[in-house]
């Protein structure tokens, strides 16, 4: 290559660079725009939750505190307590207690205590563009600190005697660790079918947001036929939430997220499961053939993607999770207009709309 050739090549590449660069903001510029929205009713929940929750987090401990500081300081979107607070002020006409800051708390705990390990588990050095506790303070240290998060949001539950929250938030424990074990053992033997793909994310994801929507209306009312429609409604968010997951790996997205990382992890998702269950012997033989034995294979693995684009798979994905998103839609129909239920409905559009 030339001189003018390779000036030209960087110039190309600046280009895309730059393109891409602009692009990602636009994209986190819109997801503060939604996110902002939604929180706009319980902003001052929000707010306050902050605090408390920081304090759940407090040891004697300098090690522990700096990395309980690290990690408010790199938080999420926090969908998570989003729902616990939306769900309760729609069912107590706009009023929530310190139930309420004590369940989102646990929740948040929870799920930060299962990223924390899932990050030690999958080897991954980078958490929301941050680097993760394992990458920092190593993998012995990230296994404590999770630990200690899980057991601080046990004990909060416990010393407040809010057993009946408890009982909620143990059993989505229990179901998210059955739900990663699943999908590992069937990522060893691919004989995945729809229903028990349906199945692992019901109890990796979904269970974990139905357990918000059902802390938040347990928090503020005893009613057992509320709570179970808010933990249902929980639940089919948290399905559609998980497919759309799952067909990020098959686009590239305006953000560029690299695609066919399940695929190169041999984990069987609903677009892949659809064409493997409706293509010829031979076209199943030779998938099966590629995930199992050439997955790291970037070619083949682009050859893969393709196939189940070309075979409907993505289509059929987003038709399912559609179903879902519609499904939760029409719990939230039983409930009177309010500014919670609105930002229930936009929280419940934008999880199948978002780009991240």
């Amino acid at each position: 290559m030339n001189d003018f050739e390779k000036g030209l090549s960087h110039h190309l590449n600046l280009q895309i660079l730059t393109f891409a660069t602009l692009n990602l903001i636009s994209i986190f510029e819109g997801v503060m725009n939604i996110t902002s929205q939604i929180k706009q009713p319980i902003q001052g929940e929000m707010e306050l939750f902050e605090k408390k929750f920081y304090e759940s987090m407090t040891s004697n401990i300098a090690l522990l505190n700096r990395i309980t500081y690290y990690i408010v300081n790199r938080k999420g979107k926090q969908m998570r307590p989003m729902f616990v607070f939306l769900t309760a002020k729609m069912l107590s006409n706009g009023t929530v207690n310190e139930r309420t800051y004590r369940g989102a708390s646990v929740i948040e705990l929870i799920h930060t205590a299962t990223l924390v390990h899932d990050d030690v588990v999958d080897d991954s050095n980078r958490r929301r563009g941050f680097f993760s506790i394992n990458a920092l303070w190593k993998n012995k240290i990230a296994v404590l600190v999770g630990d200690y998060l899980l057991s601080k949001g046990l004990l909060l539950s416990i010393d407040h005697g809010d057993f009946d929250l408890l009982k909620i938030i143990s059993v989505a424990v229990r179901e998210m660790s059955e739900g990663e074990l699943l999908q590992i053992e069937k990522a060893r033997r691919l004989d995945i079918v729809e229903a028990v793909y349906y199945e692992i994310i019901r109890k990796k994801t979904a269970t974990l947001i139905a357990a918000c929507c059902a802390l938040g209306a347990k928090s503020v009312i005893d009613d057992a036929l509320q709570v179970e429609n808010m933990r249902k409604f929980g639940e089919l968010i948290g399905m559609a939430f998980q497919i759309k997951d799952d067909l990020f790996d098959y686009t590239e997205e305006a953000i560029g997220k690299p695609t066919g990382i399940d695929i190169k992890e041999q984990k069987m998702t609903l677009p892949l499961i659809h064409v493997l269950n409706h293509c010829t012997v031979k076209e199943k033989s030779w998938l099966i053939n590629s995930i199992k034995n050439h997955n790291k294979d970037k070619a083949r693995v682009t050859q893969v993607i393709a196939f189940v684009k070309e075979n409907n798979g993505l289509q059929y994905a987003e038709d399912k999770m559609v179903e879902f998103q519609q499904e939760a839609l029409k719990i939230l129909q039983n409930y009177p207009d309010s500014e919670f239920k609105e930002a229930l409905i936009l929280m419940v559009n934008y999880v199948i709309e978002r780009k991240i």
